[in-house]
């Protein structure tokens, strides 16, 4: 199903179809973190990407209100270029992994508790408590900033 709905969203003729079939990519993506046992990026990945960033692709795709007459046909250049282009990707990949063997399940090591949302809580405030107390002042610090550069001086007018 991840799959189909990403070939939808590359195949799709109109912009609005390929956003809904990123959508629906999205959400097969977080079907598989949930299989995967980690529910914490499923959540993550549904409330940001899904919910957010898509809302915000449909909005400007909405805006520019791109259809078949308004936007040039591409070159045939451009699309052999780009086959070739996916091909090398292709090729650079499967090189790649050629040579990796996946471990398999062992049930001696084996820990269902790994991809818990308290297991990286636990993880965050242990280890890795001063790059996430520095990545929460950076955000405090671009809040502050985006509200400061958006409010508005005394006396001025927006229309």
């Amino acid at each position: 199903m991840a799959l189909l709905s990403a070939l939808g969203v590359v195949l799709a003729k109109n912009p609005v179809h390929s956003v809904l079939f990123l959508i629906l990519t999205f959400f097969t993506l977080s079907a598989h973190y949930l299989l995967l046992n980690a529910q914490f990026l499923a959540a993550v990945n549904i409330i940001v990407y899904a919910g957010a960033i898509m809302v915000l692709f449909l909005f400007v795709i909405m805006f520019l209100n791109l259809n078949q007459d308004s936007e040039p046909q591409k070159p045939m250049l451009a699309k052999i270029a780009a086959a070739i282009a996916g091909g090398s990707l292709l090729l650079v990949m499967v090189a790649a992994l050629r040579n990796v063997h996946p471990a398999g399940y062992d049930p001696a090591t084996f820990d269902s508790q790994i991809g818990m949302v308290d297991r990286l809580g636990m993880v965050l405030f242990k280890e890795y408590s001063l790059p996430f107390e520095l990545a929460s002042i950076l955000l405090l610090a671009a809040m502050v900033g985006s509200v400061m550069l958006g409010r508005r001086e005394t006396g001025e007018r927006n229309f």
